[in-house]
């Protein structure tokens, strides 16, 4: 027994680490076609069941989506309409490895480690390299589950622990149990569906007749839905109301779901007239065990029903699903919140394509609270506008902490299996995010020369006031320019920005020139002639930076040529 625990042990542990590193590198060649999927996803249910199911299919773990929803709502990126269709389309999209591993492929593992080592070390190309570990991975699996199988078949010759599963494997309340305290400590259904159906390869089921074996397998398949959900619940702490109740839609799915089936099955078999079990076996067929025995295919069965369930759920779930959804957001509105705050949820980690279009979103709504800062530091100015002074101030604490989250975040994301054109991105944000907020401490310094205006008094004249006037309106249109090529990496935005950035220096050394001779005809005075050429400098250096992101945005074209020209090569 020992030794058959040791043995089920590293199986697990062997089809935990393939199914990690398969989704850890699936999520890096896929990524960017997930944040596709995300972007085109509307209210439409149907299209948000889809892409639940696409994008699990590709991560090959509805734990992972569900948290990447869990994330994307308390981010803002999608609305509990959104997240609900997700969530219903990911438990479908989780039902393939069950089918792959049912084909009790033994020969294939060793097979795509071997192919998937050799590419992921000799592979030029990061992409290369990527492909490769995602077959080292589905190898991995593979022969995790043929290990299980192997160390778990002398149990089929245990009459003990036959007669226990055959005795105690009836009772659907405690085979859900099972399946969800196994699934709730592993956090993985697939892991205990792998290890369900390995137990089912090694034969143990032979003797077991009829459709003994399937109504044993049924309640504990349906605990591993609803032991899934603990990952989720956890992944909810200490986020935003809504991100709580997605996860709460996803407890109440598969709480739901294993309800109406149990109840189901339970007044079909008080009748004797459940042609389910029958309807599985015959669809599933038969297998040969490794002694070269024909038995039922029970680990096929086992895929068939978990296929079967989530796609009947969905169908169910399709007209209530709104009514939850409606239910939540009346009894559980989401907190009121005041000025938005960062927006970037470690959740969104997980799929590091999302990640860096949600901090593109990010950098957007700092470009916007630092014009917002600019215009309003000259109104400051203007108007000796107090009350503007001291809101500028506050937008400026959280321009400084909005910079200090991202790149908080970038260094993060720079840390994960990100491909070379997101580690390019990355490192162009981290700059465009420093330029940002410098943009913001000179709106910080325009104030302060105002507070000094209104402290002692000073006057400007009216041409230096309409000079200023003028060039803060140029400024101010560079900016606006700036928060859309961080949007849309327009090129032609990009050359835009240069060509107003060279025309408001050439407006400042000409607006110093005449002040200077005013300054020289008695005009004006030291004190206003020393804010006014202090406030020349503050506006140049924001069309400075301002040209610094567009150069900065501009790099990422030359990076993306390079790659174009390095795939070509290779």
């Amino acid at each position: 027994m020992f030794e058959i625990i040791v043995g089920l042990i590293g199986g697990l542990g062997l089809f935990i680490y393939g199914m990690q590193i398969m989704s850890n590198s699936l999520k890096v060649v896929a990524g960017s076609k997930m944040k596709r999927l995300l972007e085109i996803l509307t209210g439409n249910r149907f299209k948000a069941i889809l892409c639940g199911i696409v994008v699990t299919i590709m991560v090959q773990s509805s734990s992972t989506t569900t948290v990447m929803v869990v994330g994307f709502v308390n981010a803002a990126l999608m609305n509990l309409t959104q997240a609900a269709g997700i969530i219903l389309g990911a438990n479908i999209g989780t039902t393939l490895m069950a089918q792959l591993i049912a084909f009790n492929m033994d020969f294939i593992g060793p097979v795509l480690i071997g192919i998937g080592v050799i590419t992921s070390l000799i592979g030029k190309r990061k992409h290369t390299r990527d492909i490769g570990t995602i077959l080292l991975g589905i190898g991995i699996i593979f022969f995790g589950i043929s290990t299980m199988s192997e160390v778990m078949a002398p149990l089929k010759d245990n009459v003990i622990f036959k007669n226990w599963l055959v005795t105690y494997g009836k009772n659907p309340i405690l085979g859900l149990l099972i399946g969800t305290v196994i699934t709730g400590v592993m956090q993985s259904s697939g892991a205990t569906l792998g290890m369900l159906q390995a137990l089912a390869i090694s034969g143990i089921f032979a003797d077991v007749s009829g459709t003994a074996a399937i109504q044993i397998c049924i309640p504990m398949m349906l605990g591993t839905n609803i032991g899934t959900c603990v990952t989720a619940m956890l992944s909810s702490v200490g986020t935003s109301r809504a991100a709580r109740n997605a996860a709460l839609i996803h407890l109440f799915v598969n709480i739901f779901g294993s309800i109406w089936v149990l109840c189901l099955f339970g007044v079909l078999d008080a009748f004797n007239i459940n042609p389910v079990y029958q309807a599985l076996v015959n669809i599933s067929g038969t297998m040969k065990t490794s002694s070269g025995q024909v038995i039922p295919n029970v680990a096929r069965q086992i895929a068939m029903s978990h296929t079967f369930f989530n796609v009947f759920n969905m169908i169910v779930m399709l007209p209530v699903i709104d009514k939850f959804v409606a239910f939540l957001e009346k009894h559980s509105p989401d907190e009121t919140e005041g000025d938005r705050g960062l927006q970037l949820d470690d959740r969104l980690l997980n799929n590091p394509a999302v990640a860096i279009g949600q901090l593109t979103n990010e950098l957007v709504h700092l470009a916007e609270m630092a014009g917002k800062n600019l215009k309003l530091s000259f109104e400051a100015l203007s108007n000796n506008d107090e009350k503007a002074i001291e809101k500028v101030y506050e937008r400026e604490e959280r321009i400084d902490e909005h910079e200090h989250g991202i790149i908080d975040f970038i260094v993060r994301l720079t840390n994960l299996n990100v491909s070379q054109e997101e580690n390019d991105k990355l490192a162009v944000y981290l700059q465009c995010a420093h330029d940002l907020e410098r943009i913001g401490d000179h709106a910080e310094n325009i104030v302060e020369m105002a507070q000094t205006q209104i402290d002692e008094d000073i006057d400007m004249t009216a041409d230096a006031i309409d000079e200023l006037k003028k060039l803060s309106d140029l400024i101010l249109g560079i900016v606006a320019n700036v928060q859309e090529v961080i949007r849309s990496e327009d090129n032609k935005l990009c050359e835009q920005i240069y060509r107003d950035e060279e025309i408001s220096d050439d407006m400042t050394e000409a607006y110093k020139n005449a002040h200077i001779k005013r300054l020289a005809d008695g005009q004006c005075n030291a004190d206003s002639s020393a804010i006014y050429f202090d406030l020349l400098v503050d506006l140049e250096r924001v069309g400075d930076h301002s040209a610094n992101i567009a150069e900065h945005i501009q790099s990422l074209h030359a990076a993306n040529q390079v790659n174009e020209i390095e795939g070509v090569i290779y």
